[in-house]
């Protein structure tokens, strides 16, 4: 039997929208305020979604402990509360639109997922109540 299972996650992080191959007035005119040099921030909302088989033995998919776990050291720890630009490793060289932190969030969760279960992982990231994406490592 193929589930999905999933845990929602919040964490509160500032960054700068800023490409340095591009001119200040490029990227104002591209970003507009999310190019602001004193950095904006988000409350984000996160959404984790796992699919696979569930393990007959345990009735479980993944025990949902393990994945609140992985949540909270690799995504809560790591970015509430912080700029995105200076103080997290990840983006350092990597804009921090929606679309990359997604990104990172699903390698760093992926990561640690055991590998002889074979499941797939969804990350939605909210940035706002309406704007959201989805990256599945595609």
């Amino acid at each position: 039997m193929r589930i999905t299972v999933g845990r929602k996650a919040h964490f509160n992080a500032a960054h700068r929208l800023h490409n340095p191959n591009w001119t200040d007035q490029e990227n104002k005119d591209f970003y507009g305020l999310c190019n602001s040099p004193n950095y904006h921030g988000h409350n984000y909302d996160l959404h984790v979604k796992v699919k696979g088989e569930v393990n007959e033995a345990s009735g479980y998919l993944i025990d949902l402990k393990i994945l609140k776990d992985i949540i909270r050291d690799e995504v809560e720890d790591a970015f509430d509360h912080k700029n995105l630009n200076l103080d997290v490793p990840e983006f350092r060289n990597l804009i921090p639109t929606a679309e990359n932190i997604a990104a990172v969030i699903w390698r760093k969760i992926n990561k640690r997922l055991p590998t002889e279960r074979n499941f797939d992982l969804t990350v939605l990231l909210y940035e706002t109540e309406r704007n959201y994406v989805e990256y599945t490592g595609e």
